[in-house]
């Protein structure tokens, strides 16, 4: 699937009970959410501009001033995981095979996003983060390694892994997710893992993780007053 650079940007939305997740399908990591699909689509909307920012050049193509833009071109049954703050469902559209040339595109702009983490993050550094209402947040090197240890655990569902020293070393789980998701969509690590459970398409794989580190990275952002 190739960009749409025009007003029917397509997206799909995840949705829970009490949550709903309004996620693009070529754009990994360009995804919000909100009580419902509506609240959800006008964050997705309302982020296009920061989530540009965080791409860079790799934004090249997306152009999005509204909801209006938008075009749900799936909806997919989200669940307690959705109703938590995550999501967690794999659209149909995933479930494709992606092209080299398109499975590159959405690895480099996964890239984007892990630089615009690290880039973040350090400018974080040594700036106190502010607390939640209730006092709560992890403070910025447990947000490094929850990042770290999530993007391991991403690594898992594609059927790859790393040694244990190497899970903290963000660019080496980086460099084996990478792998992961070509060998994954190249067909050459099965559908279901050795213990029966179903691993994760490269596309969703890549929007997931791009999705998580995105978030922590704005998070940062808003804590740190920056």
């Amino acid at each position: 699937m190739t960009p749409t650079p025009t007003s029917a940007l397509p997206v799909y939305l995840e949705v829970g009970k009490k949550r709903t997740f309004a996620a693009a399908l070529d754009w990994p990591g360009w995804c919000r959410s909100g009580p419902d699909e509506e609240t959800a689509l006008q964050a997705l909307a309302a982020y296009a501009r920061r989530y540009k920012a965080a791409l860079g050049s790799r934004a090249r193509g997306l152009s999005v001033s509204g909801v209006g833009d938008l075009r749900v071109i799936e909806r997919v049954a989200g669940d307690a995981t959705t109703d938590f703050g995550a999501p967690g469902a794999v659209p149909r559209a995933d479930e494709h095979p992606v092209e080299p040339k398109e499975l590159d595109r959405q690895l480099r702009i996964l890239r984007a996003c892990w630089d615009a983490f690290d880039r973040i993050a350090a400018a974080a550094s040594g700036v106190p983060l502010a607390k939640g209402p209730r006092g709560g947040g992890r403070d910025l090197d447990k947000i490094r390694a929850h990042v770290r240890e999530a993007e391991a655990a991403y690594l898992g569902r594609l059927g790859g892994k790393v040694a244990g020293r190497e899970r903290a070393d963000a660019e080496a789980v980086r460099s084996a997710f990478s792998a992961a998701a070509v060998a994954r969509a190249r067909g050459e690590v099965p559908d279901q893992g050795p213990r029966g459970g179903l691993r994760w398409p490269a596309p969703y794989a890549i929007r997931r993780a791009a999705w998580h580190v995105l978030d922590h990275a704005w998070e940062i952002e808003d804590r740190a007053g920056s």
